[in-house]
């Protein structure tokens, strides 16, 4: 929901970053994988109830994000770049999840519901994308993206900053799942119906 807004904060330092990584024989997609093969590990930490550092380890792969976007920007976006991109951010989010319902095996019905809500905000996001490409459509909402890309009421900064609270606080990890998978669906239904307008042939939109 404020990604867009946080933009102009995050993004200066990565670029500088960036420029200096350029330099060197590190590629955007290796800053892709690299990143996701360390978010892998909160899982175990999640496991073993290392808050601290799983905290640490979220914060790492979320600035991998924000770096392989800004090289790719310096280098120029790919779609295999972007593809990586979007599926490995998705893999680590229901990752996060997982570690948690292993911590809290008597909360796994809670961390199921947060996955059920995920997939709705993956598949309405993606789906949508797919057909844009198709009718041509564009959008620069959140930046130059290699999909088009629709915003909604969850989008990152609030999935990270949900899973850092349960962090937090992991004792009450189930309602913050049942409140922020609530929010999910409340994306995904204003998503599908924003979508559904947005590909109407022209003829039905005037009807």
């Amino acid at each position: 929901m404020i990604d867009a807004q946080l933009r102009p904060y995050f993004e200066p330092p990565l670029e500088v970053i960036a420029t200096l990584i350029t330099k060197t024989s590190i590629t955007a997609n290796q800053v892709t994988i690299g990143g996701f093969i360390l978010g892998l590990t909160v899982i175990p930490a999640l496991a073993v109830q290392q808050y601290a550092l799983a905290i640490a380890i979220i914060a790492l792969n979320r600035f991998c994000d924000g770096l392989d976007g800004a090289i790719a920007r310096i280098h120029g976006i790919t779609d295999a770049g972007g593809y990586l991109d979007i599926v490995l951010d998705f893999i680590f989010y229901s990752a996060v999840v997982f570690g948690f319902c292993l911590a809290l095996p008597d909360q796994v019905v809670y961390g199921a519901f947060l996955i059920f809500s995920f997939v709705g905000t993956g598949t309405s996001f993606l789906t949508l994308s797919i057909f844009a490409a198709k009718k041509d459509l564009t959008t620069d909402i959140r930046g130059t993206k290699s999909i088009y890309y629709l915003g909604g009421l969850t989008e990152g900064f609030e999935t990270i900053f949900t899973f850092l609270l349960m962090c937090l606080l992991p004792a009450w990890f189930w309602l913050i799942a049942c409140i922020f998978g609530t929010l999910c669906w409340v994306t995904t239904v204003t998503r599908i119906i924003t979508s559904y307008r947005l590909l109407l042939p022209d003829e039905d939109k005037q009807a």
